[in-house]
């Protein structure tokens, strides 16, 4: 940091430790982009801590890697020297905007490619030694410790993370003056966000299917052979262009906690649900199916390899970019997207719709399939094609001249153009002309045999070609020379182009959430920076549209009580669906979208963590109750008071003790937090956790149960929520509406009672009293009649072959 100039003319008071750290600390960053997907890790050497953001998508803009270096303010940028175009012209722009700022300007180092690699980041930090690792632990127990803090699953970062390690033992970042064999200190691994980002992790949108990925049915048609299945994303995707659909991924992958900017995109929304509004939104929506995809026009026109189609393409955006603004230019202008819609669609776009429409030729490029120029834009092009028109009936008459010097065995002749050869006399050949020989014709050139007819050049072809040249090929010349002119000038005035890109997206997604809020009857949430939601007849958006009735429920959570709360009730009565209802409307908050409910408030929320789901466990390497471990251990080491966790059936995949004592141990954990402890929703089986009382006695808590109704053999699902405690599972009836046998419910049921009051269980298979007796009296007899002095009796045998045996079949 730089240090404040002194006003004063007495000499300073000396820094103390904690100033001197902050003076020399330094940020070392490594950053890595590939296929619309970053990573970022830096070392900070004021805590000697590694900071890393798993991948997260941003555009070939990379406003999103701007804002973190914006944050971060490195002083070192380590990354591939095999880097795609667009983050090496970021790289070199930061330097140049940096040092005109009069900040530092960062190093950029580049290192090789393989030092990237995945697998070699991973050997890097598996193998490196951390100070807050127990060194006795084994190299498996090292991973599963690592895997619980570092997400993997996540592959660029890994390599971002390889890539910084390899530069701070190649730099020795703090540890310059020391022996080589002392290794730069790693006291901690840190998961960083931007300030106004809420953190997600992969296995949270997996479990809320905010994305989901099917196998499209014609694996041909999609290069990934996948397409977007029943999601969130699948079901608020309205958009009716391509940009539209990117940034409402975008915004899904990107929940944020900026209430101001989620305010305006609701402003938008209800602007559009008003009903006096429905034909301004026919009017966009319509307008919208314009727009095109004009960033690849632009790289085009950069190559010159543009396209007849980018030509309409480009003009049928302008056109709908132009309606656009005119429709926003009638509607409040309180609401910013309108108003700057408004502003920078500026007057340049009629500018380029008229350069199109004057020069660009539409039906003669489709029928040449190349690019021409309508009548008057070039007085010599004019010329051109008006000679070109005319040359059918001048050349009439040329051949008529021609054939009347000709020998009169000749019957017929014609005058042609060929592009690049030119005029040419065309003679049907004769009987006669048998070898090239005879092809030979006084005042003529023979020039070649096509469809059984002569070529030659005569004085009057070789005349035209002086007189009119090659036209066509002259044509083609300077139409291309206007085109190229032509995308000059739009090229100027690319930055008009680029903001319609940008805010026609903006448009087009918030229109896609209106029409669907519309469709489904959702309603606008409200923002507090109290902690806790309070949500009024909630429903699950995917839930609701699969069931024929779907139960609304409420969620209210304090700020002070009722923080945690443990949902009980029998399987399949609603829990895990009222977890995922929970998280799924706080989710779609967080994005600006209207919500399924009634009513919604929704509190300060800085990350959603879940354990729901146990996701694939063989690629990993790890069993599926350690990933489960691992996705609680995640949330008990970094949510806040400000979290929101979802944890479903905890401790399930072990012994049941063990498990039950692990579900206690976390929840009391929270519990002895107070206030500070996260918003946290449990669904269990473990009945025993309330009926031996592990749990305090405290206002953070509070026991909820899915309401049922037992009548007669048949089990009744009312599936809503209410408090109290459910003490049975109803594990028959459930196993009887899975169609299991009835002979193995009744023995499971009497086996569980049987458990319940701590009585023996008797084996159903078991042999009767007087069977197993007479067993014995066998053996006995068997044994009484040996005659133990016989030295080839042998005991040993006996006792494997009959006592053993018989003992086996009666106990």
């Amino acid at each position: 940091m730089d240090a404040t100039p002194a006003t004063s003319s007495t000499m300073p008071p000396p820094a103390g430790p904690e100033q001197e750290a902050q003076e020399h600390s330094e940020t070392h960053m490594s950053v890595l982009w590939y296929a619309g997907q970053l990573a970022v890790t830096y070392y900070d050497t004021e805590d000697c801590s590694v900071y890393f953001m798993p991948d997260i998508p941003d555009n070939e803009d990379l406003k999103l890697l701007h804002r973190v270096i914006g944050e971060v303010n490195p002083q070192c940028i380590v990354t591939s020297a095999k880097q795609d175009q667009h983050i090496a012209k970021f790289l070199n722009d930061l330097r140049a905007t940096a040092g005109d700022k009069g900040l530092g300007k960062p190093e950029v180092v580049l290192f090789p490619n393989t030092d990237f690699g995945l697998e070699v980041g991973k050997q890097r930090i598996l193998s490196r030694q951390f100070p807050f690792i127990p060194p006795h632990m084994t190299a498996m127990e090292k991973i599963l410790y690592l895997s619980s803090i570092i997400p993997f699953e996540s592959p660029l970062m890994i390599r971002a993370l390889g890539g910084l390690l390899k530069f701070l033992d190649r730099k020795r970042v703090g540890v310059e003056l020391e022996d080589t064999s002392v290794a730069v200190p790693i006291l901690a691994f840190k998961k960083f966000l931007l300030s106004e980002t809420v953190s997600v992790d992969q296995d949270t949108y997996c479990v809320l299917q905010v994305f989901k990925s099917d196998i499209h049915p014609s694996v041909y048609k999609l290069s990934s052979g996948l397409k977007e299945g029943f999601s969130l994303y699948g079901i608020l995707n309205r958009c009716r262009c391509k940009w539209g659909e990117k940034l409402l991924r975008l915004w899904l992958t990107r929940p944020t906690r900026n209430w101001a900017e989620l305010n305006k995109r609701l402003d938008v929304i209800q602007f559009f649900l008003l009903a006096q509004n429905h034909e301004t939104v026919l009017t966009l929506q319509s307008s919208l199916r314009n727009i095109k995809n004009v960033p690849l026009i632009l790289k085009r026109m950069t190559l010159s390899h543009t396209k007849v189609g980018d030509w309409q393409a480009l003009y049928k955006t302008v056109c709908g970019a132009v309606c656009l603004r005119d429709t926003c230019r009638a509607l409040p202008g309180a609401i910013e997207l309108f108003h700057t819609i408004s502003r920078v669609f500026t007057d340049d776009l009629h500018y380029i719709a008229n350069l199109i429409s004057k020069v660009v030729d539409f039906e003669g490029s489709v029928s040449e399939n190349r690019f021409t120029v309508r009548p008057h834009v070039d007085p010599t092009i004019d010329e051109k094609k008006r000679k070109m028109m005319g040359l059918s009936d001048f050349l009439t008459g040329v051949a008529r001249k021609e054939l009347e010097a000709l020998d009169s065995t000749i019957p017929s002749c014609s005058v042609i153009y060929i592009p690049l050869i030119g005029f040419l006399l065309s003679i049907p050949r004769l009987p006669t002309m048998v070898d090239k020989s005879d092809f030979e014709i006084e005042s003529l050139d023979f020039m070649f045999l096509s469809d059984d007819k002569l070529h030659y050049r005569s004085a009057r072809t070789k005349e035209l070609d002086s007189l009119l040249g090659d036209l066509h090929c002259e044509i083609r010349d300077q139409e291309a020379l206007i085109m190229h002119q032509l995308q000059t000038r739009i090229l100027e005035k690319s930055e008009v182009l680029n903001n319609v890109i940008e805010y026609t997206a903006h448009l087009d997604v918030l229109l896609a959430l209106a029409e669907v809020a519309r469709e489904n009857g959702y309603c606008r949430p409200r923002y507090t920076h109290r902690p806790g939601f309070r949500i009024e007849d909630g429903r699950h958006p995917l839930m609701e549209l699969c069931a024929k009735t779907f139960v609304a429920n409420p969620v209210s959570s304090g700020e002070a009580t009722r923080r945690i709360k443990i949902i009980t009730g029998p399987n399949s009565s609603g829990k895990s669906i009222y977890l995922k209802q929970v998280g799924l409307i706080v989710f779609m908050a967080l994005i600006g979208s209207y919500v399924p409910a009634a009513e919604a408030e929704v509190g300060v929320v800085d990350a959603i963590y879940t354990r729901i789901h146990s996701r694939e466990s063989v690629s990993v390497g790890l069993s599926t109750f350690m990933i489960d471990l691992n996705q609680v251990a995640k949330a008990v080491n970094n949510a806040t008071e400000r979290s929101l966790v979802l944890i479903d059936e905890f401790g399930k995949g072990t012994n049941t003790l063990d498990g039950l004592s692990l579900l206690a141990a976390v929840l009391r954990y929270w519990v002895s937090q107070g206030t500070r402890c996260p918003q946290v929703f449990v669904s269990t089986n473990f009945h025993s956790l309330m009926q031996l009382e592990l749990l305090p006695d405290t206002p953070l808590l509070e026991y909820l149960t899915m309401e049922t109704q037992q009548d007669g053999e048949e089990l009744i699902f009312f599936y809503q929520i209410k408090q109290g405690v459910s003490t049975v599972s109803h594990a028959a009836n459930i196993a009887a509406l899975a169609g299991m046998p009835a002979r193995l419910i009744e023995r499971g049921a009497e086996v569980s009672q049987l458990i319940r009051n701590g009585k023996a269980i008797r084996r159903v298979d078991h042999p009767a009293m007087g069977h197993r007796m007479e067993k014995c009296k066998a053996v006995v007899e068997k044994f009484l009649s040996l005659d133990l002095d016989d030295p080839r009796v042998d005991l040993e045998e006996f006792m494997s072959n009959e006592v053993l045996p018989a003992a086996a079949s009666v106990l």
